[in-house]
């Protein structure tokens, strides 16, 4: 799995199967699909979702959390193409 730390930026995004994982500085986004099959590939998949899963909960696990932080939805901005 490529070095993916989270919490840390807005930019970087990485693709389990057809799952793909979102880095924000106040959340980890996930929409897909992912397939984990009984055998050394899914094994494989397996082993990144955890460590994925193990590097986000570290980081939580580090910090003093508030309650529930507030998901301001995007700025919408006109379409320079209409």
């Amino acid at each position: 799995m490529p070095r993916f730390k989270p919490f840390q930026e807005e930019a970087s995004s990485l693709l389990l199967d057809q799952l793909t994982v979102e880095n924000r500085v106040d959340r980890i986004e996930l929409y897909g699909t992912l397939q984990i099959t009984r055998d050394q590939a899914g094994l494989q998949t397996a082993y990144a979702l955890k460590a994925l899963i193990d590097a986000a909960v570290a980081v939580l696990e580090s910090e003093d959390l508030p309650k529930q932080v507030v998901i301001r939805p995007p700025d919408e901005t006109d379409n320079p193409f209409s």
